[in-house]
């Protein structure tokens, strides 16, 4: 398991457009939210074990933030073929086990990773009503050991924020995640761990 940090793509970036199918195949793209007040990209996967620290807390946070405008999508950009256990069957059954109610995207050729400058699982980006970047780091400084709870506070406090029609803080800190698995050799430049 590398540990790996978010790249800490600059604040004010239009989010890169997407259109990614869920593991049933269904298709959805950044517009699918354009009325929403703030949006979600959450990167994360089945197997790490970053993820699996927060996925319960992220799920509720999902539950609480969707009834008041938050859009949320959450992507897998790991190589499958490396990687089997984040594929398709895996991921319909994690979003079923963990109640997810949002929708969960393969990015198999890596490409909106690559455009997100995605680094590590999980990784959160955060855009306001013109999907221009306000927020990337971290849920909280939870971390699987570190015997602090998870609570969600980085983030809910920069969505809080966001859906008031505020700007979250500028203090903000990298999430920290394994790497995302990247196929041989087309690792991009940013790429750590």
């Amino acid at each position: 398991m590398a540990r790996t940090p978010s790249t800490m793509l600059p604040l004010g970036t239009l989010a890169p457009d997407f259109r990614l199918a869920d593991f049933d195949g269904r298709v959805h793209a950044l517009a699918d939210s354009r009325d929403a007040p703030a949006l979600l990209v959450a990167f994360v996967c089945n197997h790490c074990p970053f993820v699996r620290h927060l996925r319960e807390g992220f799920a509720a946070f999902a539950r609480e933030y969707a009834p008041r405008g938050l859009a949320i999508v959450a992507i897998n950009s790991n190589d499958l073929e490396a990687y089997p256990q984040d594929g398709p069957d895996a991921m319909r059954r994690e979003a079923a086990e963990h109640a997810y109610g949002f929708p969960y995207l393969l990015d198999a050729s890596q490409s909106v990773a690559r455009a997100y400058r995605a680094a590590c699982t999980p990784d959160f980006f955060l855009f306001d009503a013109d999907r221009r970047l306000v927020y990337r780091g971290q849920f909280d400084d939870s971390r699987p050991g570190n015997g602090r709870p998870v609570t969600g506070a980085d983030l809910r406090a920069a969505v809080e924020a966001t859906l008031a029609g505020g700007v979250p803080g500028p203090d903000q800190y990298p999430s920290l995640g394994c790497n995302i698995k990247w196929r041989k050799g087309a690792e991009p430049d940013y790429a750590g761990g």
